[in-house]
């Protein structure tokens, strides 16, 4: 028998990659961060477990979120990908939706140029009503024409999009047939994005289709690096852990996979403690991501966009900025701005002294006092204030303002930009935010929250145990599952209750077959059922949650209080249900973890610089070993991260390591 103990989570972010390790026999912790390596995923991968003193042999449980897949979407860095749609729709990328990116400003493109050019998109004479049914179908002569275009475009990847496959997918599964053996990747929307909007759906097949090539290459050596099975599991989108075998063919589910692991460990953590609306605020090194969870559940939405393309597929509603401990400080006509753009792990801020020559965030963190320069971050980063102040020194000169003031004044502008991110999930989705706790992760999410709470009105800062690793420990703690969505247009009024069971049990044994195929079993598998349910004339629908057999009259009842909720009134206009979106998951059993020792000097104090209050001597605490309540000016630390507590607010410890921070009583 193996003696592997050790349940790993990692989460690979653009600066760092973070790793928490939990041994199964003993409760032992440990955790660490290393530079992401972009080029090199595995690797840093591999370099985390050696920061925890692991080798491979010892594990036997992996989880990973990652931004991989994400990025390679970003920046383009696609493999050559064909498009086969239904003839006279091929040029439905490029056609698009008609908005311009920038309304005011015409001498930018209006739109991006398609992901796939128009010479590797194919016309496929077939047709399909919109309830399925077959008009024209495929000739052989058709589909011998498309197999001699495919091997003459020397593609890798191809994505078959054919109009109305949503409603009967016989031809995307037949084309699919004709293509193995002939391509090496071949993906079709009916399994991506079962729905209506033709070019949401094509764009996301798109997606897809060229992230294969990256996540089968990626996850076949990390396999080969990792071979513990089905102990190997990959974060996705959706709050949950899935098989390497179904990210393979889906590799869509790994977008903004890292930080929906924190968002999946935030709402373990806010029924745990107790509080209906919580606010996450994680801020790592490049971005910083924000979603709201109410009564335990994160926000769940079924649209984003990925380099300012549609992504269509159920995920958390993690909203993301480009203002991370990284990211990059302008000086332009309209005054001090920072990022989106960010100094990454290579060179890094200028104070950790790796050949960083721009200001960042960080940078004015150091100056402010609130990083120690006589610890080594995480045990490796020494910092160099002295270079802190030369990146800075030229913003403030050209400001005419003191270096302090300055990074004051940067703080002051990245809170403001983040306080922002925070009205788009609250203000924008009808919740007063100002009704949530905060609960701070990341790197940075600590240091930074309590400006963020007093600039948007939160009464409650949460701290959890870990925090610097909150989403490698998300990793851990989320449920094994799988979803999936599909457009049914079903008026609620003329619904047909068996042919509504019979598409439910279609839909759950879709989302079980995962669950199933890595040994879980049946009675262990829990099922959610959503609606998303829209007025008949309305566009946009609302997901409501119901239990099964389906009760029209509560529907109806449900949908009506949260169309109230978000845009304030009612009517009585027939209902339809737009899609049906199901998930099939194994409940986990959540950890409770206690903070060990860190690695910080014996309390002490130095002096730090806070808006409005500069030159404070202000305590230096360890957070391991913190038992009461500490008022402000104080700054709480462990290995990677910093609780920047400032006068006027208060933080007290709970018996497993969680930090409470609110104001001081008059």
């Amino acid at each position: 028998m193996s003696s592997a103990s050790w349940e790993v989570g990692t989460d690979i972010g653009g600066t760092f990659t973070d790793i928490i390790a939990i041994d199964t026999t003993t409760a032992e912790i440990r955790t660490a961060k290393v530079p992401s390596r972009p080029d090199d995923p595995v690797r840093a991968m591999l370099e985390a477990l050696a920061a925890v003193s692991l080798q491979t042999t010892d594990v036997k449980r992996f989880v990973h979120g990652t931004t991989r897949v994400t990025n390679a979407l970003v920046e383009e860095r696609l493999p050559r990908t064909a498009l086969i749609a239904t003839a006279g729709f091929e040029d439905v990328l490029e056609i698009g939706r008609y908005r311009r990116q920038d309304l005011y400003r015409l001498d930018v493109p209006p739109k991006l140029p398609p992901l796939v050019p128009a010479e590797l998109c194919f016309g496929l004479q077939e047709r399909l009503d919109h309830t399925g049914a077959v008009m024209l179908a495929p000739s052989e002569a058709e589909l011998a024409r498309l197999v001699d275009w495919v091997l003459a475009s020397r593609v890798e990847s191809v994505a078959i999009s054919l109009l109305h496959s949503y409603a009967n997918p016989v031809h995307e599964r037949l084309v699919m047939e004709r293509l193995q053996g002939v391509v090496r990747h071949v993906c079709v929307s009916h399994e991506i994005n079962p729905e209506v909007r033709e070019y949401e759906r094509t764009s996301s097949t798109v997606f897809n289709a060229a992230a294969m090539p990256i996540a089968v290459e990626y996850l076949s050596e990390l396999e080969e690096q990792l071979p513990i099975g089905p102990g190997l599991q990959v974060f996705h989108s959706a709050g949950a852990m899935v098989p390497v075998a179904v990210v393979k063919k889906r590799p869509l589910v790994m977008a903004m996979s890292g930080p929906a692991a924190g968002v999946s460990a935030s709402a373990s953590l806010a029924r745990a403690l107790g509080r209906p609306r919580v606010l996450t605020f994680d801020m790592g090194g490049t971005t910083t991501d924000v979603c709201l969870i109410v009564d335990g559940a994160a926000e769940m939405t079924d649209t984003r966009t990925i380099g300012g393309r549609p992504l269509r597929q159920p995920m958390l509603a993690v909203h993301s900025i480009g203002a991370g401990g990284g990211s990059i400080v302008h000086l332009g006509p309209g005054g001090l701005s920072v990022g989106p753009h960010s100094a990454g792990s290579e060179p890094g801020p200028a104070c950790y002294g790796r050949g960083g020559t721009r200001a960042t965030i960080t940078d004015a963190n150091a100056l402010l006092g609130y990083l120690d320069p006589a610890t080594r971050l995480g045990g490796s980063i020494q910092l160099d204030l002295d270079a802190a102040a030369s990146v800075i020194a030229p913003i403030a000169d050209a400001l005419g303002a003191a270096l302090i003031e300055t990074a004051l004044g940067i703080i002051q502008i990245a809170n403001a930009a983040m306080a922002r991110a925070l009205r788009r999930v609250t203000v924008e989705r009808g919740v007063d935010g100002r009704d949530c706790a905060l609960l701070a992760f990341g790197g940075g999410g600590p240091m930074h929250a309590v400006g963020l709470a007093e600039i948007y009105g939160l009464a409650e800062v949460i701290v959890p145990t870990a925090s610097s690793a909150f989403s490698a420990l998300g990793c851990l703690t989320a449920d094994y599952s799988f979803l999936q969505q599909q457009t049914v247009r079903y008026r609620l009024d003329e619904l047909a209750p068996e042919i509504f069971a019979a598409r439910m049990e279609d839909l759950m044994a879709q989302v079980t077959q995962p669950l199933l195929a890595n040994g879980i079993a049946l009675n262990e598998i829990v099922t959610e059922h959503t609606a998303l349910v829209r007025y008949a004339a309305q566009s946009d629908a609302t997901p409501i949650a119901f239990t099964m057999p389906l009760n029209p009259m509560t529907l109806a009842a449900d949908f009506a209080q949260r169309h109230r909720e978000l845009y304030g009134y009612a009517t009585s206009e027939p209902l339809v249900i737009e899609s049906l979106r199901v998930q099939a998951r194994k409940p986990t059993n959540p950890r409770i973890i206690k903070p060990g020792p860190s690695p910080v000097r014996p309390s002490c104090q130095r002096i730090c610089h806070f808006p409005g209050a500069t030159n404070l001597q202000t305590a230096i605490l360890d957070r391991g070993s913190l038992a009461t309540v500490t008022a402000g000016p104080a700054l709480i630390c462990d290995a990677w991260s910093t609780v920047m507590v400032p006068p006027g607010w208060q933080a007290r410890p709970n018996d497993i390591g969680n930090l409470f921070l609110t104001r001081c009583a008059a």
